[in-house]
């Protein structure tokens, strides 16, 4: 394992964590969130996702469903999206005709050709 080229990967709540652990894992250089998004009920301040996400500066691809009811568009991914501390340049996202779930064949094309991109093609 080449411990400078890890990243983090998320699906449904392991991407909303996505605004958690790579604000405080600093060995992260990628970030991949899938169908993900904020959370709808509240938090206490410590695990609330919205004082991590100003703080995740890696590249950042999140891949979601416009008509997902777990994470709806307009209200949790585009805020979680626009608050990611991450340059513009290097945060990415796709919005797919599904609901809680991306194509898979539309899924590895995006992680590989980011992941290509931002840690190198694999020799």
């Amino acid at each position: 394992i080449n411990t400078e080229k890890l990243g983090y990967y998320g699906h449904s709540w392991g991407a909303r964590l996505g605004a958690i652990i790579p604000a405080v894992e600093s060995r992260l250089k990628v970030s991949i969130l899938v169908v993900g998004g904020l959370p709808s009920s509240s938090r206490i301040p410590e695990a609330d996702e919205l004082n991590y996400l100003p703080y995740v500066k890696i590249p950042v691809l999140m891949l979601n469903g416009k008509y997902d009811m777990a994470f709806p568009y307009e209200t949790t991914v585009k805020p979680f999206f626009e608050l990611l501390g991450t340059q513009s340049k290097d945060k990415h996202i796709r919005i797919y005709e599904t609901d809680h779930y991306v194509p898979k064949n539309e899924m590895i094309k995006e992680v590989l050709s980011f992941l290509d991109n931002y840690l190198g093609h694999v020799k």
